[in-house]
Order: structure tokens, then C-alpha cells, then sequence
């Protein structure tokens, strides 16, 4: 059922979401950065979640997606939105070659880069910055702030603890003049529902 609802989110581009999954489920097993149980759930969980938030980012964006590990969100949102410049920062070396060889395997490299580093050694900006599951707003904000363009945003997809990492975020966020909106959003109206934090 899932897959279905990809299917229809994707288009023309499920083959090569396929692919991905693909990758996951076997050499992201293979290479611990998938758990064998999140199999079944990689379409809702990882890569639906990964692109509910596709509509908050304008066209032909750059987009950094800090602490990729596996390349969620980055690698999806790259396949369903072909006009977004998308550079997946990851400071281990397993993980970058892994990334390194699902972007050329996917055919996406001349959209997608891979950069080892820590996001607050990295030196360029982005009009976005994404995180899935990286650390708490808080602590997000001071690694994420300076590869924000001056309009830029950062979209923090969160869980439940969203309200909380914002309230415990307020001083920080006042400090930098910055603003936080806790927004629910959908791959598809039969999807699960994401929540993202957008900090502008």
C-alpha cells in the first residue's frame, strides 16, 4: 500500500526511488546504517517522511542536508524534486562512501554532492538547510546557523518532542533573531503525517 502511494508521489521518478530502496534494505543493512527491522518500513517511515516537506522549498534551491548518515532526507527529496541542488554533509567516512555510491548508482550526480564534514567546519551556504533525528533544536541551531543564507531556513523534521525542543530553544532562537513555526505536513494525503520544524 505504501509502495502504491509512492508510486503516485514519485511519477516518473519511482524507478529510481526503487533503486534506493534497494540500497537500503541490502548494503544499509550490510553497512549498519539501516536496522534489519526498519525494512518494512522503509517507505512510510523514511522515504515518505523524507520528502512530506517538499512543498516548503522553493524552486531550485540549494539544499544541505546535515548528518545524512544514509541519505535521509537528502537522497529522496533529490529524486522527486530534480530542480534542487543538493549537497549531503556527513562527517564519517563509512557513510560517505556509501552515499557517494548511491548517488552515482542513482544517476543523481549532477545534482547531488557528497561532503565529509562536521556542519559547523563546513564553510558554504544554503537558501535550506534539512536534518532528520540529529540532535535537539537547540543544539541544531548553533551547528546550522551559519549555513543559512541570510533568507535561508532550516527544516528540522521532528517528532513529538517538537514543542518542547522549541520552547528550550526560545533564548537561542531570540538571540540570533530567529523564528520557529511547527508545521505538520504530508508526502500524500494518505501518508503519515511529518512534523518539521522551520526555523527562519
Amino acid at each position: 500500500m505504501t509502495a502504491e502511494i509512492a508510486e503516485e508521489v514519485f511519477g516518473e521518478h519511482f524507478e529510481t526511488i526503487s533503486r534506493y530502496v534497494d540500497i537500503l534494505s541490502s548494503r544499509g543493512i550490510e553497512w549498519g546504517l539501516i536496522g534489519p527491522r526498519e525494512v518494512d518500513k522503509l517507505w512510510d517511515r523514511h522515504i515518505l517522511n523524507s520528502t512530506a516537506f517538499s512543498g516548503l522549498i522553493t524552486p531550485g534551491a540549494t539544499v544541505v542536508d546535515v548528518g545524512s548518515g544514509a541519505g535521509l532526507p537528502g537522497i529522496p527529496l533529490a529524486v522527486l524534486r530534480p530542480d534542487l541542488q543538493v549537497t549531503l554533509l556527513e562527517p564519517l567516512l563509512r557513510r560517505c562512501n556509501f552515499l557517494s555510491q548511491a548517488v552515482d548508482e542513482l544517476g543523481i550526480t549532477s545534482r547531488v554532492s557528497v561532503v565529509r564534514a562536521r556542519a559547523e567546519d563546513h564553510d558554504a551556504t544554503y537558501e535550506v538547510v534539512t536534518a532528520r533525528a540529529l540532535a535537539p533544536l537547540g543544539r541544531l541551531i548553533e551547528w546550522c546557523a551559519a549555513l543559512m543564507e541570510p533568507h535561508g531556513v532550516l527544516l528540522a523534521l521532528k517528532g513529538r518532542s517538537a514543542a518542547g525542543e522549541v520552547a528550550a530553544a526560545a533564548a537561542d532562537l531570540a538571540r540570533r533573531r530567529l523564528t520557529a513555526d511547527i508545521l505538520t505536513v504530508r508526502a500524500h494525503p494518505r501518508a503519515e503525517s511529518t512534523t518539521v520544524v522551520r526555523v527562519a
